[in-house]
């Protein structure tokens, strides 16, 4: 029987104007500033080194693309170089996890997994934050851009939910691993129902890509998967709709145990 996955296909948002710097001097004085940079593309066929050099320095990921697909950004005189700033400070994991522990609290992580639907992201994080979730986790590359669209999206929740931007996932996990969290992965791929998981121990809860779910070396990673019972005719969940269902068995398991 072919395997359910919690995935849904959405059209590439469209970037901000808001949120967006170009040319190479307003881009170099961005890097310097400090500010969070969210999305950093280069001309294809131009050298930036200066800009490559700073963006290295501050962990900032950039791409090189063709023209086209600058011009299609904008049509001003981008000079090769567009920057998108984060509408959020992202903060280290270790210092966010360091302060849980603390603080007396168990932990409860959301990483997401190549989620890249800002809206998706959004209404996930306004969920996250009202669970109690302590951090929502998001690759550096290959996750949405937290923009306009994403702030509004989620209700104001970024402002006071932690995010960190993690360059490797598995990393990431095995880390939090060694930390004494259960790693649990949110798939179809198991038998294992969602009301079988003891969500009231240190937990980081993993969800997929709206496209193909999450990346095979993560649920061969996780603890456990969790299933979400699916009794009708639609063979799928919205990735937001399904991170409600997880995150609320978990608040359901930890009141109860309170």
């Amino acid at each position: 029987m072919e395997k359910r996955q919690y995935t849904v296909r959405k059209p590439a948002p469209k970037q901000s104007q808001s949120d967006m710097v170009f040319g190479t001097q307003s881009v170099i004085e961005t890097l310097r500033s400090g500010k969070e940079i969210e999305r950093l593309f280069l001309q294809r066929e131009l050298g930036f080194s200066e800009i490559e050099k700073l963006a290295k320095e501050k962990g900032v990921p950039f791409q090189r693309v063709p023209i086209e697909k600058l011009n299609r950004i904008t049509r001003k005189n981008h000079q090769g170089a567009i920057a998108f700033v984060s509408q959020i400070q992202y903060m280290p994991l270790h210092n966010v996890l360091t302060q849980v522990y603390e603080d007396g609290k168990t932990p409860l992580l959301l990483l997401l997994d190549r989620i890249t639907d800002v809206r998706n992201f959004g209404a996930i994080a306004r969920t996250a934050e009202c669970a109690g979730v302590q951090a929502i986790i998001v690759p550096t590359k290959g996750g949405a851009q937290i923009n306009a669209d994403a702030m509004k999206t989620s209700s104001g929740a970024l402002n006071f939910l932690p995010v960190c931007r993690e360059p490797n996932l598995y990393e990431t996990l095995l880390y939090l691993r060694n930390s004494g969290l259960q790693i649990i992965a949110c798939t179809e791929k198991t038998e294992k129902s969602l009301y079988d998981i003891d969500f009231a121990v240190p937990t980081v809860i993993i969800m997929g890509s709206e496209e193909d779910g999450i990346s095979k070396e993560f649920i061969q990673l996780a603890d456990s998967g969790a299933r979400i019972p699916l009794t009708g005719q639609v063979e799928s969940l919205n990735v937001s709709v399904a991170s409600s269902i997880v995150l609320y068995e978990a608040v359901r398991q930890r009141l109860t145990k309170v």
